[in-house]
């Protein structure tokens, strides 16, 4: 560590001809990590560093924030994630926030929109999500609808959320808006989602939506998010703003930025129901799991899964996998695997009637999965199989459309 510099104080240097300031972080084999006042990170020669000021004050205690009561209540649930921290400028470092009144501060303009009460049933890293997890997050949003809330605000990391959103959206049949939420760009960047993202979710949670939803930016512009259903929409970037999309069919709404304005534009969205109880099925399958089918895959891959009461297989094209592999696939399904085909491909139906491949697997007991997305499959094969032991109900179940998953809003029908 440089000397006499301590995490959280306050630093300077020249660097590129340029007088930097920021606080300290870290060190590492000579290297420091500073915030920047323009709250990005550089990791620069700790010789260079000069400190400025010993550790920056902890920020005086906040006064309470006042809440309109006559607004809709809504809550806040929390699992993590970036969406509602703020900087620890002892440390340089993002926080979490957990109580109302933190991310009310951390997201101004809330507290014009309802009236918030928080829960944290986890705070976790999104890649750490399990079905346990799941389920007590699906009880707490559950217990908060029959509290009041006329809306309930997920906050999540957004790697796993699309899991998340799809398995809550199995879980729980809600006469409410349920909106996941979350933040590709942390607060303390000057290009943060945050504020957006987290108006836009409580837009939409006092909207007449009456389902799981995920609200993200649209664009990468601060113009509007985009309303995607639970069970249909993927994470595809790593660090845009705009990462979600909406695969197979056409997104649920909008919510314009910085009006707030909710348009809900696709005619089979589940309305809100107020007055009406959430139901919670909770009950899952842990022993299912998923696989991308590539070329030259040993069928020793497949039979890993023996055992597994369920697999989504993510096949080729119209949904396939090599020849060399249905045997394994086979045996898994007279073993009592109930084994689903996808596509890699993500947008299109499975067809496994057009080649022989598809047929031959079909033979073997596979069921198609329609245009499921392979994740959404896999929650649902998780839930199907909590709540159902026949093979037939398994497969009925799993081809018919329970949230939306199989493309009800489809465009042209596809």
């Amino acid at each position: 560590m440089s000397t006499g510099i301590e995490p959280g104080d306050r630093v300077g240097c020249t660097y590129a001809g340029k007088e930097l300031k920021g606080f300290y972080i870290t060190e590492r084999d000579g290297k420091a990590v500073i915030k920047l006042d323009s709250g990005y990170n550089l990791g620069i020669d700790a010789k260079i560093l000069t400190k400025l000021r010993t550790q920056a004050p902890r920020p005086h205690s906040a006064k309470k924030i006042e809440q309109d009561e006559s607004l809709p209540q809504l809550s806040i649930v929390s699992t993590g994630g970036t969406i509602a921290s703020k900087i620890d400028y002892r440390t340089g470092a993002v926080t979490s926030q957990f109580e109302a009144d933190d991310i009310l501060r951390a997201i101004p303009g809330l507290a014009k929109i309802g009236h918030f009460s928080a829960q944290v049933p986890a705070t976790i890293l999104s890649e750490n999500m399990t079905p346990a997890i799941w389920r007590k997050l699906a009880s707490t949003v559950c217990d908060e609808i029959k509290k009041g809330s006329r809306g309930v605000i997920a906050t999540h990391g957004t790697d796993t959320m699309a899991y998340s959103a799809a398995a809550l959206s199995f879980m729980i049949e809600t006469p409410v808006p349920i909106v996941f939420v979350g933040s590709q760009r942390s607060a303390d960047r000057p290009s943060s989602d945050n504020v957006m993202n987290g108006l836009c979710s409580a837009a939409a949670a006092v909207s007449d939506l009456g389902e799981v939803s995920v609200v993200m930016h649209a664009t990468t512009n601060d113009d509007y998010c985009a309303i995607h259903r639970g069970t249909r929409v993927r994470k595809m970037h790593t660090s845009r703003r705009d990462a979600f999309t909406t695969i197979g069919s056409d997104i649920l709404g909008t919510v314009d930025y910085p009006s707030l304005d909710v348009k809900l534009s696709c005619s089979a969205a589940r309305r809100k129901e107020e007055g009406t109880e959430p139901v919670l099925n909770d009950k899952l399958e842990e022993k299912v799991g998923i696989l991308y089918f590539y070329p030259g895959m040993s069928p020793e891959v497949v039979e890993a899964f023996k055992g597994y009461r369920g697999l989504v297989v993510m096949g080729t094209g119209l949904g396939h996998t090599a020849s060399g592999c249905i045997p394994a696939l086979r045996s898994l399904v007279k073993d009592g695997t109930s084994v689903v085909m996808t596509s890699q491909c993500l947008n299109g139906r499975v067809c496994d009637r057009v080649y022989d491949t598809g047929r031959d697997l079909l033979n073997a007991g596979i069921i198609e999965g329609g245009d499921m997305l392979p994740e959404a499959a896999m929650v649902k094969l998780m839930w199907v199989l909590g709540n159902e032991s026949d093979p037939d109900r398994v497969t009925e179940m799993m081809r018919t459309n329970l949230r939306g998953e199989l493309g009800r809003c489809t465009p042209n029908g596809l």
